[in-house]
């Protein structure tokens, strides 16, 4: 209990030495920031193959299991 309320105390006292860095200043908003719709197209358009390649693998299993099943 006696390392607590030690404890406590430095680091209750030590708040008056430790001070955060001040801000600078300001900076100006030259930059625009990094454009984002190439990717973005490219995620989209490589997420819709993907969607349409599973599709077409979905179908195509439901016609063999079909076609297995009438032989």
């Amino acid at each position: 209990m006696f390392k607590k309320i030690v404890l406590f105390l430095i680091s209750f006292f030590i708040v008056d030495f430790v001070m955060a860095q001040g801000g600078g200043f300001p900076v100006e908003p030259s930059a625009v920031g990094a454009p984002i719709d190439g990717g973005l197209s490219l995620l989209l358009a490589a997420g819709a193959a993907y969607g349409a390649k599973k599709v077409y693998e979905f179908r195509n299993k439901d016609n063999q299991d079909e076609e297995n099943e009438m032989k």
